[in-house]
């Protein structure tokens, strides 16, 4: 573990030993913020501070999807009020922040609309930008926030519970999270294939049989 990702470690503990999963929460609405803070960290350590008894899986999963939600409609909001031309100036100001991540986020919005909010939550720096080119475009703020509701609980939850069973071997999770991150989009692309492939096939077999 680098050192700045110790350093974030031991923050985080002491956040979630002192404020339990609103600690969490926070934590995460901050790395939605802040993209240098990476949740690869604070989601495998609330899955550690659950199996310490510090908190409960439920209380971890609820408070840090909550967390999402916050720091995301934070940056819609900021997308929606400030427009491009002052989003893309503020984010050439800002430290550790790069305006071509703002661009790319915003190319792949354009490019791919609600299924860029979802899987984006699930993508490290996007996880963050993807709310700003939805505000900009003023995505449907229901659509929006289911979209990265779901996102955010999916990635949340495979994380924290990585952390849980690791133990005080959370760590590995940031090392092989890239890995994690492909498994888990593609074990939701492969749920959401199966759900729409029933769906057909039993409004064809309806269809067939002149069932309605």
């Amino acid at each position: 573990m680098s050192s700045l990702s110790s350093a974030i470690a031991d923050w985080a503990v002491d956040l979630m030993e002192s404020l339990g999963g609103p600690g969490a929460g926070l934590l995460v609405a901050l790395e939605n913020l802040f993209p240098p803070i990476p949740s690869e960290v604070i989601l495998p350590l609330a899955g550690f501070a659950v199996g310490q008894g510090k908190l409960s899986i439920v209380s971890a999963i609820t408070w840090t999807t909550l967390g999402s939600l916050i720091g995301a409609v934070l940056l819609y909001l900021l997308g929606a009020v400030l427009g491009r031309e002052r989003m893309y100036a503020i984010a050439a100001r800002l430290p550790l922040v790069k305006t071509e991540d703002v661009a790319r986020s915003e190319a792949w919005f354009v490019k791919h609309g609600s299924k860029a909010v979802f899987f984006g939550r699930m993508i490290p720096v996007f996880r963050s930008f993807i709310s700003i080119p939805a505000g900009i475009e003023r995505m449907p703020i229901g659509t929006f926030l289911l979209l990265t509701g779901l996102g955010s609980l999916t990635w949340n939850t495979i994380f924290i519970t990585a952390g849980y069973f690791l133990g005080e071997n959370w760590e590995i999770v940031e090392q092989y999270a890239s890995v994690l991150q492909i498994a888990v989009i593609a074990g939701v692309v492969l749920a959401v294939a199966y759900f729409v492939i029933t769906r057909l096939r039993d409004r064809t077999e309806k269809d067939r049989t002149g069932v309605r």
